[in-house]
């Protein structure tokens, strides 16, 4: 756990090495800049699942091989499997854990990797292998199906590391209304996170529309627990430029009369330089935002679209994998 979980920040449960402890089976510790981005702004609660069921530091390596039908944790080294420790581990750590809002894991790891994980046919060194999942990775993605998962090496990538924001700071504020028990607080997020979402996957919104609506009389959980369901299905891919586009054309709607043709001009020209990748999305979300204010358009001011996570973390640079 956390120790000290700061109620206004979301909790991501990361794996011990990136920066947190010589853990790594060799005694190395990680460095990921964007693990280290986020400390002011999340609570961590490391985790490293390997050191937990009782392997050493340093330790001789393990792997994951295919015996039996299943898929085992060995340890060539040892000849030992160690498959039931770890799941046991898996399941008392996120039935402990408390509430949190994404996982960072360790990419590659038989224990932590989300995928391209090597799973070897047999105990033997030179088997061929295929790829597979880490098992502490599979028990947190069967647990947590809505939440932001990713690997510390994928988050070098721009477009990775942008959805991966934006979910966990709108699941985190979807969270704090559920908390809050109150159907006021939940039409207030499904309006100020329109545009997002539409950006995001146009028929779940509609669905959720439906849910806020409530037309069936469900209760409060009830419209609450399906909200959270079809909104992380609306979020499980980030959305394409065209969609973003279609997102921000809707938005144009609003003010389009007021502007001059310079003005209606110089803003499509920005959608269209962001379709072909010469913009980055702010071109167009600087310009539009400002419009807004020159409005006093409240509605549009507050939509979540413009700024899903805090500004601070925004972060062009992109490894291009």
């Amino acid at each position: 756990m956390a120790e000290l979980v700061d109620q206004k920040k979301p909790t991501i449960v990361v794996s011990r090495c990136l920066g947190f402890d010589r853990c790594r089976y060799n005694g190395d510790v990680l460095s990921s800049p964007f693990v280290e981005s986020l400390k002011p702004h999340v609570n961590y609660c490391t985790a490293c699942p390997e050191v937990e069921i009782g392997l050493g530091v340093p330790r001789n390596p393990v792997r994951l091989i295919l015996q039996n039908g299943g898929i085992e944790l060995f340890q060539p080294a040892e000849g030992r499997t160690f498959t039931a420790q770890m799941n046991q581990y898996a399941m008392q750590f996120f039935d402990s854990v408390g509430p949190i809002h994404g996982l960072i894991l360790k990419g590659r790891s038989p224990s932590c990797g989300i995928k391209d994980v090597k799973v070897y046919a047999s105990t033997e060194k030179s088997s061929s292998s295929q790829k597979g999942v880490g098992i502490f990775a599979a028990h947190a993605i069967a647990r947590y199906p809505n939440l932001p998962i990713e690997e510390e090496g994928r988050l070098t990538n721009y477009a990775i590391r942008e959805h991966f924001l934006t979910k966990l700071y709108t699941v985190f504020r979807f969270q704090a209304v559920k908390q809050s028990c109150s159907m006021k607080e939940l039409v207030q997020f499904h309006s100020e996170y329109k545009f997002l979402l539409m950006a995001y996957h146009q028929t779940q919104l509609r669905e959720l529309g439906k849910i806020v609506a409530n037309h069936e009389n469900l209760t409060l959980d009830q419209v609450l627990e399906q909200y959270e369901t079809h909104l992380g299905l609306a979020m499980q891919k980030a959305p394409s430029r065209n969609n973003y586009i279609n997102a921000f054309l809707h938005i144009f709607g609003y003010f389009s009369d007021t502007l001059s043709e310079k003005e209606k001009t110089f803003l499509l020209d920005r959608m269209q330089k962001y379709r072909e990748d010469k913009v980055h999305i702010s071109a167009i979300q600087n310009v539009m935002r400002a419009y807004a204010i020159q409005r006093d358009l409240d509605y549009l001011l507050n939509q979540a679209i413009w700024s899903p996570y805090p500004e601070a973390l925004l972060d062009i640079s992109d490894s291009g994998h």
